[in-house]
């Protein structure tokens, strides 16, 4: 049962790496959809063309810079039309990675660059193996929160409970650095499909800033954009 539960954290702290979370969880739109926001039809066909050059950048550099890793990327659209603009990586049961993308967040997005360095940022997540990474820091709080417990004598529903709270702070204790680890070797893979890594992290300045919250899981937009600058200026 705890293992579940730790692996349920650990998804929903990792699911949502383009949507900024609000102090009371819930995702928000965008700040500014604007005048420029493109067609229905040009979305779509900027997300085909996007995937069809990302994928095989993205699953080619995974190969390289990994060892028995599945670096075969599924690239998938949320059916459900009201989700809010998002876009996640993770695993099916056989360790595939799964790569989704909400309805709105392909709508949302200006131009292919875009799009395309949101697919480089979430397969980078995979690259780097943050799912695991993750789950090892939750597993690791988890078990120190509940010795913390247990030699205080705590009984046994609060040793659980210190257990759960340790797995979340564990889980979010290296959220921001993985956040900008994908940014940089995203912004690699953005470049090696033939986009502009810089142009496509604009998306960033069109949704709210988490600014630099204890415990946040996203690093502030400032951050993530002088990151993207910095990488692709190194290419």
């Amino acid at each position: 049962m705890r293992t579940k539960m730790l692996a349920v954290v650990v998804m929903a702290l990792l699911g949502g790496c383009v949507v900024v979370e609000t102090s009371g969880g819930a995702p928000v739109q965008p700040v500014d959809r604007g005048p420029d926001r493109v067609s229905g039809s040009t979305a779509v066909n900027n997300f085909r063309a996007a995937v069809s050059r990302v994928e095989p950048a993205a699953e080619n550099l995974c190969r390289s810079r990994t060892n028995g890793l599945n670096c075969d990327f599924l690239i998938r659209v949320d059916p459900n039309r009201n989700a809010p603009p998002n876009a996640f990586q993770s695993l099916d049961r056989s360790g595939r990675p799964v790569l989704t993308f909400t309805q709105a967040l392909i709508a949302d997005a200006r131009n292919q660059d875009e799009i395309a360095f949101v697919l480089g940022h979430e397969s980078a997540h995979h690259i780097e193996q943050h799912i695991a990474r993750q789950r090892q820091s939750a597993t690791t709080g988890a078990i120190v929160g509940g010795l913390i417990a247990t030699v205080a004598g705590a009984d046994a529903g609060t040793v659980d409970q210190l257990s759960r709270a340790g797995a979340s702070v564990g889980a979010r204790r290296f959220s921001k650095e993985h956040e900008l680890e994908a940014d940089a070797l995203g912004t690699i893979i953005t470049a090696r499909a033939g986009y502009d890594p810089v142009r496509g992290a604009a998306f960033f300045t069109r949704i709210p800033d988490p600014g630099d919250r204890f415990l946040g899981t996203h690093p502030p937009n400032a951050d993530r954009i002088a990151t993207v600058r910095r990488v692709a200026s190194g290419l």
